[in-house]
């Protein structure tokens, strides 16, 4: 647990401009300039054959744009930013639901990028639970009050999700996530060694009632770092910083990439 800490602060702490904004965009200031790295043709090719998979289970458009089949034929959607920052290091591979991850032990699915996920079924919560006790490495994003914009109406199961419910699977792992109403709005920079924008963000709270597992609350609870049988868990009660495809905000890619790096940390 604290190797997978140091880990992710040593790597958060490498540029890291305070401030946050929208419009920060594809240039916005620090590390997120890095994505503008050059790199050669052969490198590129390289680099990609030999990319790790990363599941991925969301109700956030990452992996494919919202808008009606003529606007996907047409071209005329964008990617999600956060698409091209994980498929720099991963092979994304998008699953409906998480009975299909099977054993990480055994050849099933060893990582998986859960950010703003849908409810649970409830054997959904059993095979989450059981893949991560075999070993599997999750980080999570929670939001209990995300703003995303959508093209889709209130009511529509196409919308991104604007609560998670992960209570049932949150309990198992001894941890509630919680809303604190008197938070001021708008954007700020959450106090972690990282750059870690966040809005409306909830908290974990401890509740001392999981099945063998073992958390540890950051950040006043915005974060929490599970060890559960043989895997990890990274959770972050915020989902903010994807809200927007279109234009992250400043050192949201930084962000990103730390929390994907957490994956790779040894146990």
């Amino acid at each position: 647990m604290r190797r997978i800490a140091a880990l992710f602060a040593a790597f958060a702490l490498c540029g890291c401009n305070t401030g946050v904004g929208a419009g920060a965009g594809e240039g916005g200031g620090g590390a997120d300039t890095a994505d503008a790295t050059p790199v050669s043709d052969s490198d590129a090719k390289t680099r990609t054959a030999h990319r790790p998979a990363l599941a991925l289970f969301t109700s956030l458009p990452i992996f494919w744009a919202e808008g009606d089949i003529d606007a996907l034929l047409d071209g005329k959607t964008r990617d999600h930013w956060a698409k091209a920052v994980i498929a720099r290091e991963y092979a994304l591979q998008p699953v409906d639901r998480l009975t299909q991850l099977g054993n990480p032990a055994n050849g099933g699915v060893q990582r998986l990028f859960m950010a703003q996920p849908r409810a649970l079924a409830g054997d959904e919560n059993v095979a989450l639970d059981s893949w991560v006790r075999g070993g599997g490495r999750l980080v999570l994003l929670a939001d209990p009050m995300l703003e995303a914009h959508s093209e889709y109406g209130l009511g529509d199961r196409r919308r991104p999700e604007a609560m998670a419910m992960l209570s049932p699977i949150l309990a198992r792992w001894g941890l509630e996530l919680a809303y604190d109403e008197a938070q001021g709005e708008g954007w700020r920079m959450a106090p972690t060694p990282m750059p870690l924008p966040i809005s409306q963000a909830g908290h974990f709270r401890l509740t001392g009632k999981g099945h063998d597992s073992h958390c540890e609350t950051q950040a006043g609870g915005l974060i929490a770092r599970c060890r559960i049988g043989d895997g990890t868990v990274l959770a972050i009660a915020d989902a903010a910083l994807l809200q927007d495809g279109d234009t992250p905000v400043e050192s949201a890619k930084t962000a990103l990439r730390a929390m994907l790096k957490t994956l790779e940390a040894p146990l």
